[in-house]
Order: C-alpha cells, then sequence, then structure tokens
C-alpha cells in the first residue's frame, strides 16, 4: 500500500468508449477527426408523436455480443453500455487483476438517469399483466450505482464503490472522485466515468415536455449545432466514457504505458435555477478557476477546451461567458470545441466520454471539430475549431460539464511527463 498523500500523481491508462459514433474508442475517435455525426431519426421506439424524433443512438449493438447473455437479460441498457467501455478500459490499461490487490482497486460509474428502459417496460408489465409479472431483477437494474457493482464483480475491484447521479455532470464528477480516491491513498486504481440510455418514449416526452430538445426532423445530421445561431435545442446520444485511473507509482511499478495525468478537478453548484445556467456564469467560472489552480495551470497554459456546448440557446452562450471571464484575453486565442455536435448529448454519460477526447486530443495533438457551425452566434465569438478538425499542439486540455440542479465540473489533463 503506498502513503497516502494529497500530492499523489493520477494518470490515465486506460480508455473504452461506446457512443453512436463507435463502439470502440478507436472507431469513435476516427468518426469525431473525420467530423461524421452519429444522429438519425430514432429506431428504439416510434417516436412519430414527439416534437422530437431525432437522437444519437448506439445501433447494431446487441448487449449479448460484449457480455454474459445472462448478465445482458438482468440488467438495463445502461449498465451494459458502461459495463463494455469498463471492459475496453480495462484490457487497455494492461493490468493484470491476477497480480493486483482487489482491495485497493476502485470503480465510480454514475449515470445522471439510470435504467429508464427498465423502468417504462416494467411500469408497463404492472399496468397491463399485474405486480406478479413484474420482474425480480426490475430494482437491481433499474438503480444508478448498478453499473459500478456490476463491474467490481467482473473485476473482483473491492476499494471504494459507488454511483454518481449529478445530472450532466455526472461523468465528470465520477472521474473528478476517483482522482481523489487515488491522491486520498484509498485506492490505486479507479474505474471511473458515465452511463446513459436515455432515448426512450418517457425521457423523449418528458424533454420535450420542457422544450429542450432541438425539433429539426427533417435534417437529423444537421440539427446539434453548438455555438450557431440557428441552433434550437440539444440532441439526445447514449453510451458509455470510462477511464482507468492509477497512481503514478503504481502504474510506473507495472510498466504501465501512460496517456496523460488528469491533474485538476472541481465542482461547483449556481444555486441560481433548477435548469437554466447561471446567466453570469459565476458557478462555471469558479469551477474552471479551481480546476486550473488544483492542476497547477494557468489559464495562459491551456491549449484546448471541450465545452459543455450542448446546441440550447441559453448553455452555449452563457458557456462562452464564463470561459471569457476566466481566460481574458486567451480566451480568444485556446481552441473550443463541442464534441456534442457529433454524438449529441450523452447526460450523464457527457463528461466521462468528452474526458476521454480530451485525452484522445493530447495523445494524437489533434482537435476534433465543432460541426454544423455555418451561421456563428454573435455572442458565441470563439474559436470553436468549425467544421474541420485541427492539427494543434496541446499539453493542456480542460473539460466543462454542467447539470440541472446548477451542477458544474472541470477537468483538467496534462500531457505526461
Amino acid at each position: 500500500m503506498e502513503t497516502p498523500s494529497s500530492s499523489r500523481r493520477v494518470v490515465v491508462t486506460g480508455l473504452g468508449a461506446v457512443a453512436s459514433i463507435g463502439h470502440t474508442v478507436d472507431a469513435f475517435w476516427a468518426s469525431l477527426v473525420a467530423g461524421r455525426g452519429g444522429i438519425h431519426r430514432v429506431t428504439l421506439f416510434d417516436p412519430k408523436d414527439l416534437a422530437c424524433q431525432i437522437g444519437a443512438e448506439v445501433r447494431d449493438w446487441e448487449a449479448a455480443d460484449h457480455m454474459d447473455p445472462k448478465e445482458a437479460r438482468r440488467n438495463d441498457r445502461y449498465t451494459h453500455f458502461g459495463f463494455v467501455a469498463a471492459t475496453q478500459a480495462m484490457a487497455d490499461s494492461g493490468i493484470d487483476m491476477a497480480k493486483e490487490d482487489g482491495d485497493r482497486v476502485g470503480v465510480i460509474l454514475g449515470s445522471g438517469i439510470g435504467g429508464m428502459w427498465t423502468y417504462e417496460s416494467q411500469l408497463k408489465v404492472l399496468a397491463e399483466r399485474g405486480p406478479r409479472k413484474v420482474s425480480p431483477f426490475t430494482i437491481p437494474s433499474l438503480i444508478g450505482n448498478m453499473c459500478s457493482g456490476l463491474v467490481a464483480i467482473k473485476f473482483g475491484a473491492r476499494g471504494p464503490n459507488f454511483g454518481v447521479v449529478s445530472a450532466c455532470a455526472t461523468g465528470t464528477h465520477a472521474l473528478g472522485e476517483a482522482a481523489h480516491a487515488i491522491r486520498r491513498g484509498d485506492a490505486d486504481v479507479m474505474i471511473a466515468g458515465g452511463s446513459e440510455a436515455a432515448i426512450t418514449p418517457f425521457a423523449y416526452a418528458s424533454f420535450c415536455s420542457m422544450k429542450a430538445m432541438s425539433t429539426r426532423n427533417d435534417t437529423p445530421e444537421t440539427a446539434s449545432r453548438p455555438f450557431d445561431k440557428g441552433r434550437d435545442g440539444f440532441i439526445m446520444g447514449e453510451g458509455a466514457g470510462v477511464m482507468v485511473l492509477e497512481s503514478l507509482e503504481h502504474a510506473q511499478a507495472r510498466g504501465a504505458r501512460i496517456y496523460c495525468e488528469l491533474a485538476g478537478y472541481a465542482a461547483t453548484c449556481d444555486a441560481f435555477h433548477i435548469t437554466q445556467p447561471d446567466p453570469e456564469g459565476k458557478g462555471l467560472s469558479m469551477a474552471m478557476k479551481r480546476a486550473l489552480a488544483s492542476a497547477s495551470v494557468t489559464p495562459e497554459q491551456v491549449d484546448y477546451i471541450n465545452a459543455h456546448g450542448t446546441s440550447t440557446p441559453y448553455n452555449d452562450k452563457f458557456e462562452t461567458l464564463a470561459i471569457k471571464k476566466v481566460f481574458g484575453d486567451h480566451a480568444r486565442k485556446v481552441p473550443v470545441s463541442s464534441t456534442k455536435s457529433m454524438t449529441g448529448h450523452l447526460l450523464g454519460a457527457a463528461g466521462g466520454i468528452e474526458s476521454v477526447i480530451c485525452v484522445k486530443t493530447i495523445q494524437t495533438q489533434t482537435i476534433a471539430p465543432t460541426i454544423n457551425l455555418v451561421d456563428p452566434d454573435p455572442e458565441c465569438d470563439l474559436d470553436y475549431v468549425p467544421n474541420k478538425p485541427r492539427a494543434h499542439k496541446i499539453k493542456v486540455a480542460a473539460s466543462n460539464a454542467l447539470g440541472f440542479g446548477g451542477h458544474n465540473a472541470t477537468l483538467v489533463v496534462k500531457k505526461y511527463t
């Protein structure tokens, strides 16, 4: 066991991703740098009565092809995605659990909504067939911590383990809290990120009633358009993004390949409104400032920001304002992109998948673009890397996440030296 220390460095050694544009990290990243989106008409259910009829579904997917068929039947779609992404990340890390102390390996995998498919299907069973027909696996399947539990069972990870629920900041919070667990000395290895599968009739009806989603049903490929003057709402995505984090000492001792360092993290709350971001960007500004400080990074040292960039009128404008507040003159020099233009908004998985993107950005020295940005909003006037990828020297990248309830979180990753 290593000595607990707040100065312990945390590094990223494994990546996993499942999304509409790729079921593996390599396929996912290739689609991103090609500017290839994954938004189409919804096929998981008939959306004809809904204002929004499009989404970024994970298509050509059978969970039983990626995990034990019995476990697939007993668990929700959100758990499938998170379990598979975690399995990918562990394989990528090269960790051999037979050589590890399971007490020193933990899991924090969050979901903003949890098992929506299970909720809806079993409520239908209750209404149509009665209480005795409701599945005994209903509760274990729908709760938002089950993905963490199942991954722990898979790998024998007996260390810190819980689920995070903080809406669209969930995945970022999970990674940040996992890094804290390593710095505290509670674990040497953490499997962390977010997973979501909320492309369901009830979720869509609920978000549509809020008028939060795009209604560009005739042109789904261009419907998600962060920072564009014509943006009219977010597009739901689904999938998972998971990373394996280790203390630097642990990674070095086993000769691990290190992607980068997870150097900074901060979480704040707007304390302003249940759904609308603070119009002055106070909470997000504070999260970015604190995350940079915890990483010992100045604003001028940041080379890329993966924006929350949801393609909603409020978020994009207020996030732009917050970036200007924190970065000053450098705000117009640092590239900022929203990959939700291609993946849609993965809600609780967004922070997980977008942190994977930041790591790949540093590894490849390439920035994935903001596609569909053709008529920039005058109030969104930063360098959003429009429509084409960009080669760029990147040593430090930051990822923002905002969630209903006023939750804000920022992660900072550094090139490992």
